[in-house]
């Protein structure tokens, strides 16, 4: 009896990327083997379960975005599989992807440009909503309204325009035009990373209390590691296109086993200027994700790189069993 109760909790996660995979192709030679691509997102393996959120950082160009956007099928998926709430989406596609589009949305990092300035904040928020027929004609404005003030938007704005209003409160409307749809999954690009700090604490707050009442997951990217360690459950370091480590925020910030890793979390600045900072430097230029180096991508700037390290490509590997912390190191 206990068994089957067992299997009964054991829940399936919500998303569960499987090896994901997004090239570009550069170089549109006639033979198949001439071809170069642009290896955006190479192979990254992660799950998300209900009302969790998953951090994701890495440097600029390290393909955090490109596997948000790849995730959501806004770009088609090269290889790998994408399993969101049991259906797998890089196999969907047409009506049947677009059914389950207001399922899983996107908060874009620019709160300015992913406005259209034409429309006014009840249209921008309502667009969709009327599309998907989220809810009853009759019921629209009501429901619009209560979205508004969820978000901490007054129903005063319902007609007012974008260029009315502060970075803060576009974000806000960011947020309810996604929370409209009523979404089980949100990516969040960098959604905070174009606001002033104090505004930064408020919007976080706001992704807190709607995941609480909403049981939203998150797939969070950002360059602000404070950020990530105050939102996350679990976090995801990325380089040059490929997760090379992953683990629980606590196990992460406190025991980082990846080079790459160690040398991002001794950036963070302290707020103690008594403390001094251990500042792990990072020699050379990112290499370019089009020609890769062979074997451990890191190698070019890893000051304890090893001569296998040179040859031979890490395996992504969990640390020791049931410890949920995964990374891709020789050492």
């Amino acid at each position: 009896m206990s068994d089957v109760t067992a299997v009964a909790e054991k829940k399936e996660p919500l998303l569960k990327v499987e090896n994901l995979k997004k090239h570009f192709l550069i170089n549109k030679a006639f033979k198949k083997e001439n071809r170069k691509y642009l290896r955006a997102v190479d192979g990254v393996s992660f799950s998300l379960d209900a009302g969790k959120t998953i951090g994701i950082v890495g440097e600029s160009g390290c393909g955090k975005t490109t596997m948000g956007r790849t995730i959501l099928r806004l770009t088609d998926v090269t290889d790998g599989n994408i399993i969101f709430d049991g259906t797998d989406l890089a196999k969907l596609k047409g009506e049947a992807l677009r059914k389950l589009r207001p399922q899983f949305q996107m908060i874009f990092q620019d709160p300015y440009s992913s406005l259209s300035p034409r429309l006014p904040v009840g249209e921008i928020i309502g667009e969709a909503v009327k599309v998907h027929k989220i809810v009853p004609r009759a019921e629209y404005k009501d429901y619009i309204y209560d979205v508004m003030q969820k978000c901490g938007l007054q129903t005063h704005y319902f007609e007012r325009y974008p260029h009315e209003f502060s970075g803060g409160q576009r974000q806000r409307i960011c947020i309810a035009k996604v929370l409209a749809l009523k979404p089980k999954l949100v990516i969040c690009d960098e959604p905070v990373s174009a606001l002033d700090v104090s505004i930064q604490a408020q919007i976080i707050n706001l992704f807190k209390d709607l995941q609480e009442k909403n049981n939203l997951a998150y797939v969070f990217i950002s360059h602000d590691l404070s950020v990530v360690e105050h939102i996350s459950d679990d976090v995801g370091v990325m380089y040059l296109g490929n997760m090379v480590e992953f683990a629980s925020k606590k196990e992460l910030f406190s025991n980082p086993l990846h080079p790459y890793t160690q040398a991002l979390l001794s950036a963070v600045p302290m707020p103690d200027p008594t403390v001094k900072m251990n500042r792990i430097t990072l020699k050379g230029d990112i290499p370019s994700p089009a020609n890769p180096p062979k074997g451990c991508k890191f190698h070019t700037r890893c000051s304890r790189c090893m001569d296998i390290c040179k040859e031979v490509e890490p395996e992504f590997k969990e640390v020791c069993e049931g410890s949920g912390h995964f990374v891709s190191c020789h050492l």
